[in-house]
């Protein structure tokens, strides 16, 4: 008999579902946490309002513990911390790092950009696991995946990213990969097929939640006045 899987929602929250598909992931288990989906944000809002089982947030600037500290503490969920390793790189992604583990990240992040001896140099003094960036077919994988230090991968490929996947898997069959899934149940099925363990969740924007709700707002004052 088939178990059927009681669902509550609140009247009141607007969560913000990853697509089911996510979960024919096999996922990965960090700290005794299965991890299918991740939401890639820095928004708080969205993160505290977001059912996916971790977040990644990386972001454009260089990071800052105000920033990391902030999100950390909004989750209530596992934090894949952005440190650099692009722009900023040397002894501050050190330092951001550590401070990352020691607020309570669950990995620390590192871009594409990062040579293999730093996450080499990084690992040898931080607990929690380096998730390195993979973006290009171009990149030294086997060595990038296997011979760095990382303990996961994250393939962030764009329209390559499923290529990426495959080719990573034919090095290795059981090293955890999160892939980017792409805007559809398609493309997220995909990088899944490929081998991703985990897949990341870009969501819609708060502005772009808001237009939809002013949108209902509006149609409602119609009504109203009629």
């Amino acid at each position: 008999m088939s178990k059927q899987v009681p669902y509550i929602d609140s009247s009141l929250r607007h969560t913000i579902k990853v697509p089911q598909c996510i979960y024919e992931a096999s996922g990965i288990v960090v700290n005794g946490k299965r991890i299918k989906s991740l939401v890639f944000s820095t928004d708080v809002a969205i993160i505290a309002n977001c059912n996916a089982d971790a977040v990644i947030a990386v972001y454009p600037f260089t990071p800052t513990m105000q920033i990391t500290k902030s999100i950390i503490e909004v989750a209530q969920k596992p934090v894949f911390a952005g440190v650099g390793g692009g722009t900023t790189s040397g002894p501050r992604v050190h330092k951001i790092a550590m401070d990352a583990e020691l607020n309570g990240a669950n990995a620390v992040v590192l871009n594409a950009p990062t040579t293999t001896e730093f996450v080499q140099e990084l690992s040898s003094f931080l607990d929690i696991p380096i998730v390195l960036t993979i973006v290009s077919m171009d990149e030294p994988l086997e060595e990038r995946m296997l011979h760095s230090g990382a303990k996961i991968v994250n393939v962030s490929g764009g329209k390559n990213t499923t290529e990426i996947v495959k080719a990573l898997r034919k090095i290795d069959s059981h090293f955890p990969i999160i892939a980017t899934g792409g805007p559809t149940d398609e493309t997220i099925r995909q990088v899944i097929a490929a081998g991703a363990n985990a897949v990341t969740y870009t969501p819609p924007t708060s502005g772009e939640i808001f237009r939809e709700m002013m949108e209902d707002y509006r149609a409602r004052c119609v009504k109203v006045i009629e």
